[in-house]
């Protein structure tokens, strides 16, 4: 302390003064200083004197002299650190100034300003505590940044709006003063210039903008704050949070509404421009609509901001280009997701289908490549069609295994679709409505599980609202399930039962070799088939005279518009055509025939031929089939008494009858058949060794169940089981009837295998049953067995039935137990030994015995020809032709 000016004493005032301002700030001269010295008042110098290091901070040494005192009032220099013991003493003369209680020595007293300011102090210290550490930093940091963004701005706007103001003054008096004489007119002009009144609104644009810009964070920090809020006050209650439930609720906005992405990306746009226009606005002279232009062009192109000036303009300027980077990229990914979903959904098979007229296919089976051949074929005289196929498979898939198929589509398109006919949105999305044809394939595996899929299938079709101008073709597995179907149908549905269908179709082709490709010709569209069509210019004839007045077709019965539609095949002579009747013929095309003139045909000479009585017959069944027993109940129908009927499969012999009575069969009441079991495996040489194979006169290979599903493996099995049998059969024949079966052939070596088994071939008929198209080349080209395309006849006739719904009532009369069937007769029931006769006339011979000749087969020729050419035309022919007729089953 220093002294008065005088040399007496300081007072008890400025004492306690000095002592107050020391325990605020206390120094390096006021810890050596705790008594009441007297000194001379001098003012504060600075100093970089460095007391030595021997000198010790004791509180209790008085001052030597005024020197000494008044170097005790030296400031310490900055860069002198004491040692430890001073900084105890240091720390100890503190307490003791400060008023320790614990201390001997006096405090001194505070004033009532120091009092005030520590009061102040500890209540904004312990308000700031009560705030939340992070939300109080995140405020405090953003309040200092834009507090020193905005007063940089407001100095250097105001330093350039003086400027600006400097510059017009000088140019509107330099103006004025050319152009006006009046000093008072100059004056006011001066004021008027002066004025500025846009400063407070860019101002207030400018704080709008930051405003708006906080906003929403205050908002995300109050809802959690709320949130947290109620998780103190109930810990047990489940209630979601405020925030959770906000969440919720955009994530439910973005993912029901349809442009919910655009629509946020078109708004936060519009903000974006919004608020950096305003920025904009605030910071530099531009208006309002100008601002709003820079700082659209800020976000469709971030380098425009590079010619920005001012430090306030750059900031906006850059924030704006950010935003605008980032809403282009969200822009750029939204416009990509939706090229890449759009493009999925292309690929993928979840477009919609905009066709009318079209044949719509719904499943997915080994069928599938036989009906669309069919299908391209018949669509071929209309210039091509659309086939639509829709099943539970990607579509890529779909396209890449029609890809592979072997046929020419004929300029039929196929269009694949991927989805379930079990729900509506998928048939809607393939035009159902708006097909003209809908056929509903049987999947692979479990007849029963099939057949209900396809149940399912047909009550969907039938609940489209908008209804279907097309009928419904439904394959089926199992015949028992067909009632069910065409009772939720109704007159929409037309079933085709494949696997019974099947089963009677080999049994008619064991009784009759070479009727499978006789059905090959009728069912498919190559080349002869069913036609139904009105001809009123043949009102009033007889069908005796319908048969010969078509060159190109062969009528073969009747649509009675009288009964209902019913078909009737094979009429008599004397049924005379009403009018609405219409004509059943087998042509080539529904465009290729037409009635003409009545020929000329010499009366028919009438051939008595005493029928030969049946004889009981010996057939083998190779293999298991789920409708095994309607197949027995269709032999021992059409079998003598007394024949056999051999089965040879892996189900063990206890359990065959159990299995025969569960499908309806009742073994006791077989009147012409007697059932013999044999138990082996028909692939195992040694199991077939141990039947009489040389003395069957059909072998009937079925496609076992146990492989049904695979076409490939079951194919192998029925090729290795006919190679065996063959083999066995030849090794088993007697050597003269060999010599002269090689002798009458010619065609293969003595030693040749494949001679051996043609010869076994003429001894008894095996009838395979195949199901890849492919295999038939292998045993057409081998001609040692008869074959049975299953599944590409069944899919001729599901596509028959799709172009001409009528003809399922022609085909289900052919292939039942009862009415009319196809039938291979012998030329020595029509002709005579080196009679040349026409078509017209051997049809003329075949009328008397009340049977419709379709076509023929010459001796030495393997393939039938119905619906022959030049029916009026006379040829010889041989006792060894054989003819295809239409006749009532015996």
């Amino acid at each position: 302390m220093s002294s008065n000016t005088d040399g007496s004493p300081p007072s008890t005032s400025s004492a306690a003064a000095a002592t107050t301002r020391d325990w605020i700030f206390p120094s390096y001269s006021f810890v050596h200083s705790t008594h009441n010295i007297r000194r001379t008042p001098r003012r504060r110098r600075f100093s970089s004197y460095h007391p030595p290091q021997s000198q010790q901070f004791n509180s209790t040494a008085p001052a030597s002299s005024s020197e000494d005192a008044s170097n005790s009032f030296t400031t310490i220099s900055p860069s002198y650190r004491p040692q430890s013991s001073e900084f105890v003493n240091y720390q100890k003369s503190t307490r003791l100034v400060a008023g320790r209680p614990d201390e001997p020595a006096a405090a001194p007293v505070k004033s009532n300003d120091a009092v005030s300011s520590e009061k102040i102090f500890s209540k904004l210290f312990r308000g700031c505590l009560r705030i939340r550490p992070r939300f109080a930093f995140s405020v405090s940091i953003v309040t200092t940044v834009l507090s020193s963004l905005l007063s940089k701005n407001f100095t250097l706007h105001k330093e350039v709006t003086q400027l600006q103001d400097q510059i017009s003054k000088l140019n509107v008096g330099l103006k004025l003063c050319n152009l006006l004489d009046s000093p008072d007119m100059y004056n006011s002009t001066l004021q008027d210039v002066s004025l500025d009144p846009s400063k407070s609104l860019k101002i207030a644009a400018l704080l709008v903008s930051i405003m708006l810009l906080v906003l929403p964070l205050f908002f995300l920090k109050y809802v959690d704050y709320i949130s947290s809020s109620r998780r103190q006050v109930d810990n047990n209650s489940e209630e979601v949070s405020l925030n959770k439930q906000l969440a919720y609720r955009v994530d439910v906005f973005l993912s029901v509404t349809p442009y919910a992405k655009p629509l946020a990306l078109l708004v936060a746009t519009l903000l974006l421009i919004c608020l950096g226009g305003l920025a904009l606005f605030g910071v530099t002279d531009d208006s309002l609509a100008d601002s709003l232009w820079l700082s659209w062009t800020y976000i469709a192109d971030s380098g425009n901001h590079a010619n920005s000036e001012g430090f306030g303009s750059r900031l906006v300027s850059v924030s704006i280009s950010f935003g605008g980077m980032l809403i282009f990229a969200m822009m750029l990914g939204l416009v990509s997701d939706a090229i890449s979903e759009k493009f999925d959904s292309l690929r993928k098979g979840r477009s919609e289908v905009v066709e009318r007229d079209h044949t719509l296919i719904l499943g997915w089976s080994d069928k599938l490549g036989s009906l669309l051949n069919q299908l391209a074929i018949a669509n071929e005289s209309l210039g091509g069609g659309n086939v639509v196929v829709m099943a539970e498979h990607d579509k890529e898939e779909m396209e890449l295994d029609i890809g592979k198929m072997e046929f020419d589509f004929r300029g039929t398109s196929v269009i694949c679709r991927s989805g379930s006919p079990l729900i509506l949105a998928d048939l809607k999305k393939v035009s159902v409505s708006k097909a003209r044809a809908i056929v509903v394939l049987a999947e692979d595996g479990n007849a029963d599980q099939s057949d209900a899929r396809a149940l399912r299938t047909v009550l969907s079709l039938t609940g489209v609202k908008e209804g279907l101008q097309a009928h419904i073709v439904v394959e089926l597995s199992d015949l028992d399930n067909e009632v069910l179907v065409k009772l939720v149908g109704g007159d929409l549905v037309e079933t085709v039962v494949a696997h019974d269908v099947i089963g009677r179709l080999m049994i008619q082709c064991a009784r009759q070799p070479g009727l499978a490709q006789i059905w090959e010709d009728i069912l498919g569209f190559e080349n002869c088939e069913f036609y139904i069509k009105r001809w009123p210019q043949l009102d009033g004839m007889q069908f005796e005279d319908v048969l010969i007045s078509f060159k190109e077709a062969v009528p073969c019965g009747v649509k009675v518009a009288s009964s209902g539609g019913k078909i009737i095949l094979n009429p008599d002579d004397s049924y005379v055509l009403q009018e609405g009747d219409e004509i059943l013929v087998i042509a080539e095309d529904d465009d290729t025939y037409s009635p003409s003139d009545l020929p000329t045909v010499k009366d028919a000479k009438f051939l008595l031929v005493t029928p030969l009585a049946r004889k009981p017959q010996k057939i083998l069944l190779c293999g298991w089939r789920r409708d095994i027993d309607d197949m027995i109940v269709v032999l021992d129908a059409s079998l003598a008494h007394g024949s056999e009927l051999w089965m040879f499969n892996e189900v063990p012999e206890n359990e065959r009858e159990r299995k025969l009575t569960d499908g309806g069969l009742e073994i006791d009441r077989l009147i012409n058949i007697i059932l013999v079991h044999r138990e082996g495996n028909a692939v195992i040489r040694r199991h077939l060794e141990s039947l009489p194979l040389e003395s069957f006169d059909s072998i009937l290979i079925l496609a076992d169940e146990s492989v049904e599903d695979s076409a490939i493996q079951a194919d192998s099995r029925s090729l290795a089981t006919l190679l065996l049998i063959r083999d066995i059969q030849a090794k088993r024949l007697p050597y003269r009837e060999a010599m002269a079966y090689q002798t009458q052939r010619g065609s293969f070596s003595q030693g040749s295998w494949i001679g051996e088994m043609q010869q076994a071939s003429d001894k008894s008929v095996i009838i395979s049953e195949i199901l890849d198209p492919r295999t038939k080349n292998l045993l057409s080209m081998s001609k040692i067995s008869d074959y049975v395309l299953s599944n590409e006849l069944v899919s001729m006739a599901l596509a028959m039935v799709a172009e001409d719904r009528q003809i399922n009532d022609v085909l289900e009369e052919l292939f039942a137990e009862e009415g009319n069937e196809l039938h291979i007769r012998a030329a020595h029931l029509y002709i005579e030994e080196g009679e040349e006769l026409s078509f017209y006339e051997i049809l003329l011979r075949a009328r008397q015995r009340r049977e419709i000749l379709i076509g023929y087969r010459l001796a030495d020729t393997e393939k039938a020809v119905i619906n022959p050419p030049a029916k009026n035309e006379r040829k010889e022919w041989s006792m060894k032709d054989v003819f295809v007729v239409i006749a009532e089953k015996e």
